[in-house]
């Protein structure tokens, strides 16, 4: 073992036993981890250019060290001897190599423990339609999507289709069947997966990413003719991701696409991961939009403007307003109020609520 890579093993063994988030290689810096949301400088030496290189080299297989020559980044999973995987993502920045790497858990986690709400359970067993999980980089996207496939596979004989890039969280066959499909490795990139998919006979795909128009397109068609399809944006509040969907299409096509969309999305639920005012751990917090008449009318009438008081006025049917839940976890004392009102939809109206 070279000297870097017993400098990197060691690295690696800290984030899981210190139960990081992510692990960041960065000259100019020692390596920092991130722990309940803050980083962290670990007490060794600061990392020159050559240093991170290397490191950065030894991450990477040959065809990855390519394509971070080629392109500036590379993205991957890696195995862990303890069984840990974790999400690296190497990088070319300013002429130098940096490296983030997200600590995947080994154990999924249920639905209960997330929080994810009952009206969002609810939606797992449906037959076809659209679940979008949003919400920023870091927020438990992931983890949330996990957490529904593992209960459809556990509890429905359904055959689930993922597309990943790169795979997190592996899922054994339970009463479903799960194939789970890697970009740049089993498929070239995420339309032709889900164009194939189509053809595996599918009850269920999730995609690990909607991140350009013609995923998009092909994800609202595969809703549209018969199967069940999760998706996640980088998005905050429904309102923004139905906006976010409609500007990716040409202006000829919005009016077609919005008719689409208040016919095949079931719910965007948007989350956020807030430090808990303990110090100890994180806690999600939700939104919430389920698919009505009233707001499958907003949808079409290029009114999304109006769909956060329409998630207000409809909390007996399962919404729930970001604001809202975040009002209560400050009236628990689970979150801060200043952590709240900066995370919050609408930051003064909370600041006055509270």
């Amino acid at each position: 073992m070279t000297k870097n890579d017993d400098l990197l093993s060691r690295l690696l063994a800290l984030a899981i036993e210190r139960e990081a988030s992510d692990l960041h290689l960065n000259p100019g810096r020692p390596p920092l981890l991130r722990i309940g949301g803050e980083l962290v400088e670990l007490d060794l030496p600061v990392l020159d250019e050559a240093a991170s290189g290397e490191l950065c080299r030894s991450l990477c297989s040959e065809a990855q060290w390519e394509e971070v020559g080629s392109v500036g980044t590379s993205d991957f999973g890696l195995p862990h001897e303890t069984g840990n995987r974790f999400r690296v993502s190497v990088l070319r920045q300013r002429g130098r190599y940096a490296a983030v790497l997200r600590l995947i858990p080994t154990r999924l986690l249920s639905l209960d423990e997330i929080g994810v709400p009952d009206s969002v359970r609810g939606l797992l067993d449906r037959p076809r339609g659209l679940v979008l999980v949003t919400g920023p980089t870091g927020s438990g996207k992931t983890t949330t999507l996990a957490a529904m496939v593992d209960w459809i596979n556990a509890n429905l004989d359904r055959h689930i289709v993922t597309v990943e890039d790169p795979i997190e969280y592996y899922h054994e066959h339970r009463r479903g069947v799960v194939t789970q499909r890697e970009v740049g490795s089993d498929v070239p990139d995420f339309p032709e997966a889900i164009r194939r998919a189509l053809r595996q006979d599918p009850d269920v795909m999730m995609l690990g990413e909607m991140r350009d128009l013609e995923t998009i397109a092909v994800a609202i068609t595969a809703a549209e003719t018969g199967h069940l399809v999760f998706g996640t944006l980088h998005t905050t509040g429904s309102a923004r991701t139905v906006d976010r969907i409609i500007d990716a299409f040409p202006a000829g096509q919005q009016a077609q696409i919005r008719v689409q969309l208040s016919v095949s999305i079931l719910a965007v639920v948007s989350q956020v991961l807030l430090p808990r005012a303990s110090g100890e751990g994180r806690v999600a917090a939700f939104e919430v939009m389920l698919m009505t008449p009233a707001i499958a009318n907003l949808i079409r009438k290029n009114e999304t403007n109006k769909i956060a008081s329409s998630i207000q006025t409809s909390r007996r049917l399962g919404m729930i307003g970001l604001d809202d839940q975040l009002f209560d976890l400050v009236k628990k004392g689970v979150v801060t109020r200043e952590i709240a009102i900066g995370s919050a939809v609408d930051p003064r109206e909370l600041e006055a609520r509270l």
